[in-house]
Protein backbone atom coordinates (compact mmCIF):
# COMPACT_ATOMS: atom_id res chain seq x y z
CA UNK A 1 0.00 0.00 0.00
CA UNK A 2 2.72 2.30 1.01
CA UNK A 3 4.36 2.20 -2.81
CA UNK A 4 1.13 2.58 -4.10
CA UNK A 5 0.82 6.19 -3.07
CA UNK A 6 4.01 7.54 -4.17
CA UNK A 7 3.13 10.67 -6.66
CA UNK A 8 3.68 8.54 -10.05
CA UNK A 9 0.90 6.33 -8.55
CA UNK A 10 -1.04 8.89 -7.83
CA UNK A 11 -1.06 11.02 -10.80
CA UNK A 12 -2.01 8.29 -12.74
CA UNK A 13 -4.98 7.21 -10.82
CA UNK A 14 -6.07 10.94 -10.95
CA UNK A 15 -5.91 11.11 -14.76
CA UNK A 16 -7.84 7.37 -14.91
CA UNK A 17 -6.63 6.86 -18.71
CA UNK A 18 -9.02 4.40 -20.17
CA UNK A 19 -8.00 1.34 -22.12
CA UNK A 20 -9.36 1.21 -25.80
CA UNK A 21 -12.64 0.31 -26.56
CA UNK A 22 -12.60 -3.59 -27.32
CA UNK A 23 -9.39 -4.19 -25.09
CA UNK A 24 -10.65 -6.45 -23.35
CA UNK A 25 -11.92 -9.29 -25.83
CA UNK A 26 -8.39 -9.66 -26.38
CA UNK A 27 -7.97 -11.24 -22.86
CA UNK A 28 -8.64 -14.62 -22.10
CA UNK A 29 -12.24 -15.54 -21.24
CA UNK A 30 -10.83 -18.81 -19.11
CA UNK A 31 -8.50 -16.35 -16.93
CA UNK A 32 -10.50 -13.09 -16.36
CA UNK A 33 -9.20 -9.95 -14.52
CA UNK A 34 -10.52 -9.76 -10.94
CA UNK A 35 -12.93 -6.92 -12.23
CA UNK A 36 -14.37 -8.94 -15.45
CA UNK A 37 -15.79 -10.83 -12.09
CA UNK A 38 -18.99 -10.22 -10.49
CA UNK A 39 -17.90 -8.20 -7.60
CA UNK A 40 -17.13 -9.17 -4.51
CA UNK A 41 -19.40 -6.68 -2.62
CA UNK A 42 -22.97 -5.02 -4.11
CA UNK A 43 -23.74 -2.70 -1.32
CA UNK A 44 -22.54 0.26 0.34
CA UNK A 45 -22.84 -0.79 4.08
CA UNK A 46 -20.92 -4.30 3.34
CA UNK A 47 -18.85 -2.12 1.28
CA UNK A 48 -17.67 0.22 3.72
CA UNK A 49 -17.18 -2.62 6.62
CA UNK A 50 -14.44 -3.99 4.32
CA UNK A 51 -12.75 -0.45 3.52
CA UNK A 52 -12.42 0.39 7.29
CA UNK A 53 -11.02 -3.06 8.62
CA UNK A 54 -8.77 -2.95 5.56
CA UNK A 55 -7.22 0.52 6.65
CA UNK A 56 -7.25 0.18 10.55
CA UNK A 57 -4.91 -2.37 10.15
CA UNK A 58 -1.47 -1.42 10.91
CA UNK A 59 0.49 -1.98 7.66
CA UNK A 60 -2.18 -0.16 5.97
CA UNK A 61 -3.26 2.64 8.64
CA UNK A 62 0.86 4.36 9.21
CA UNK A 63 1.64 4.20 5.65
CA UNK A 64 -2.14 5.90 4.43
CA UNK A 65 -1.80 8.48 7.21
CA UNK A 66 1.90 9.39 6.65
CA UNK A 67 0.78 10.33 2.89
CA UNK A 68 -2.23 12.39 4.04
CA UNK A 69 0.40 13.93 6.79
CA UNK A 70 2.66 14.43 4.02
CA UNK A 71 0.38 16.68 1.84
CA UNK A 72 -1.28 14.16 -0.18
CA UNK A 73 -5.02 14.99 -1.00
CA UNK A 74 -7.52 13.19 0.76
CA UNK A 75 -9.47 12.95 -2.34
CA UNK A 76 -6.36 11.06 -4.11
CA UNK A 77 -5.63 8.94 -1.34
CA UNK A 78 -9.56 7.87 -1.26
CA UNK A 79 -9.03 7.18 -5.33
CA UNK A 80 -6.07 5.25 -4.50
CA UNK A 81 -7.85 3.05 -1.83
CA UNK A 82 -11.04 2.20 -4.07
CA UNK A 83 -9.67 1.73 -7.52
CA UNK A 84 -7.32 -0.97 -5.69
CA UNK A 85 -10.41 -2.23 -4.47
CA UNK A 86 -11.96 -2.52 -8.08
CA UNK A 87 -8.89 -4.13 -9.78
CA UNK A 88 -9.02 -6.47 -6.96
CA UNK A 89 -12.96 -7.24 -8.33
CA UNK A 90 -13.94 -5.75 -4.46
CA UNK A 91 -16.49 -3.68 -6.15
CA UNK A 92 -17.87 -2.35 -9.32
CA UNK A 93 -17.90 1.12 -11.05
CA UNK A 94 -20.07 2.14 -9.83
CA UNK A 95 -20.65 1.37 -6.24
CA UNK A 96 -16.87 2.52 -6.36
CA UNK A 97 -18.41 5.86 -6.72
CA UNK A 98 -20.98 5.81 -4.12
CA UNK A 99 -17.97 4.46 -2.11
CA UNK A 100 -15.87 7.70 -2.32
CA UNK A 101 -17.72 10.19 -0.01
CA UNK A 102 -18.04 7.61 3.54
CA UNK A 103 -14.47 6.75 2.89
CA UNK A 104 -13.20 9.88 2.54
CA UNK A 105 -14.98 10.33 5.47
CA UNK A 106 -13.22 7.64 7.36
CA UNK A 107 -10.01 8.65 6.38
CA UNK A 108 -11.06 12.40 7.82
CA UNK A 109 -11.84 10.89 10.92
CA UNK A 110 -8.63 8.93 11.14
CA UNK A 111 -6.69 12.23 10.35
CA UNK A 112 -8.70 14.25 12.89
CA UNK A 113 -7.66 11.00 15.78
CA UNK A 114 -3.79 11.80 14.60
CA UNK A 115 -4.21 15.36 14.78
CA UNK A 116 -3.29 15.68 11.18
CA UNK A 117 -3.46 18.46 9.28
CA UNK A 118 -4.54 17.01 6.06
CA UNK A 119 -5.93 18.89 3.05
CA UNK A 120 -9.18 17.40 1.14
CA UNK A 121 -8.36 18.10 -2.76
CA UNK A 122 -6.00 19.20 -4.81
CA UNK A 123 -5.74 22.88 -5.48
CA UNK A 124 -7.38 23.59 -1.94
CA UNK A 125 -5.24 25.45 -0.66
CA UNK A 126 -5.14 28.41 -3.28
CA UNK A 127 -8.85 27.90 -3.81
CA UNK A 128 -8.39 26.75 -7.14
CA UNK A 129 -12.00 25.52 -9.05
CA UNK A 130 -10.50 22.49 -10.21
CA UNK A 131 -13.10 19.85 -11.15
CA UNK A 132 -12.49 16.47 -8.84
CA UNK A 133 -12.90 12.97 -10.46
CA UNK A 134 -13.82 9.87 -9.68
CA UNK A 135 -12.99 7.32 -11.77
CA UNK A 136 -13.63 9.61 -14.86
CA UNK A 137 -16.33 11.10 -13.70
CA UNK A 138 -16.79 14.35 -11.86
CA UNK A 139 -17.84 14.33 -8.64
CA UNK A 140 -20.01 15.99 -6.44
CA UNK A 141 -19.88 19.43 -6.16
CA UNK A 142 -21.96 19.82 -3.21
CA UNK A 143 -20.43 16.83 -1.48
CA UNK A 144 -17.37 18.44 -2.11
CA UNK A 145 -18.66 21.33 -0.32
CA UNK A 146 -20.02 19.61 2.56
CA UNK A 147 -16.54 17.71 3.05
CA UNK A 148 -14.44 21.04 3.78
CA UNK A 149 -17.21 22.04 5.95
CA UNK A 150 -17.24 19.11 7.77
CA UNK A 151 -13.13 19.49 8.06
CA UNK A 152 -13.82 23.50 8.81
CA UNK A 153 -15.95 22.09 11.94
CA UNK A 154 -13.62 19.24 12.74
CA UNK A 155 -16.71 17.53 12.75
CA UNK A 156 -18.36 14.33 10.92
CA UNK A 157 -21.35 14.00 9.92
CA UNK A 158 -24.10 11.93 11.34
CA UNK A 159 -24.78 8.93 8.97
CA UNK A 160 -21.53 10.08 6.66
CA UNK A 161 -20.79 6.18 7.56
CA UNK A 162 -22.34 2.88 9.39
CA UNK A 163 -22.80 3.64 12.93
CA UNK A 164 -21.09 0.49 13.76
CA UNK A 165 -17.86 1.92 12.10
CA UNK A 166 -18.54 4.90 14.08
CA UNK A 167 -18.24 3.15 17.57
CA UNK A 168 -15.68 0.98 16.66
CA UNK A 169 -13.85 4.74 15.59
CA UNK A 170 -14.48 5.87 18.86
CA UNK A 171 -12.80 2.47 20.58
CA UNK A 172 -9.47 2.60 18.09
CA UNK A 173 -6.31 3.55 19.85
CA UNK A 174 -3.40 3.82 16.97
CA UNK A 175 -0.15 4.13 16.35
CA UNK A 176 1.30 7.34 16.36
CA UNK A 177 2.09 9.19 13.48
CA UNK A 178 5.40 10.82 12.31
CA UNK A 179 5.30 14.32 10.69
CA UNK A 180 7.73 16.41 9.21
CA UNK A 181 7.88 19.94 8.71
CA UNK A 182 6.59 21.12 5.17
CA UNK A 183 9.00 22.19 3.17
CA UNK A 184 6.52 24.68 1.49
CA UNK A 185 5.99 25.99 5.47
CA UNK A 186 7.30 29.73 6.33
CA UNK A 187 11.02 29.55 7.61
CA UNK A 188 11.70 30.32 10.86
CA UNK A 189 12.89 33.80 11.38
CA UNK A 190 16.74 34.63 13.57
CA UNK A 191 14.99 35.05 16.64
CA UNK A 192 12.49 31.84 16.51
CA UNK A 193 15.96 29.62 15.58
CA UNK A 194 17.76 31.33 18.52
CA UNK A 195 15.39 30.43 21.14
CA UNK A 196 14.62 26.85 20.01
CA UNK A 197 18.79 26.75 20.41
CA UNK A 198 18.06 27.81 24.12
CA UNK A 199 15.52 25.67 24.38
CA UNK A 200 17.57 22.45 23.34
CA UNK A 201 20.59 23.44 25.11
CA UNK A 202 21.18 20.75 28.22
CA UNK A 203 20.99 22.46 31.72
CA UNK A 204 24.33 22.48 33.06
CA UNK A 205 25.72 19.57 34.80
CA UNK A 206 25.95 19.69 38.56
CA UNK A 207 29.67 18.25 38.36
CA UNK A 208 30.51 21.25 36.11
CA UNK A 209 33.36 23.24 37.99
CA UNK A 210 31.99 26.87 39.20
CA UNK A 211 32.04 30.03 36.51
Amino acid sequence: MAEELNQGYVDHLSSMDRPMAGSSLTNDPEQPFPFEKAPEYTNVRQACEHIFETIIEEETYIPLMQAIADGYPLMDVTQAILFKGFSEGKWNPDLFVLLAEPTAYMLMALAERADIDFVINRGEEEDDEEEEELFGIKYDEDKLKKLKEAKAQAKIPKGAFPIELVEKLEKLEMPPIAQEESLLSKPASPEEVEEEEEEEQPPPSLMAPPT
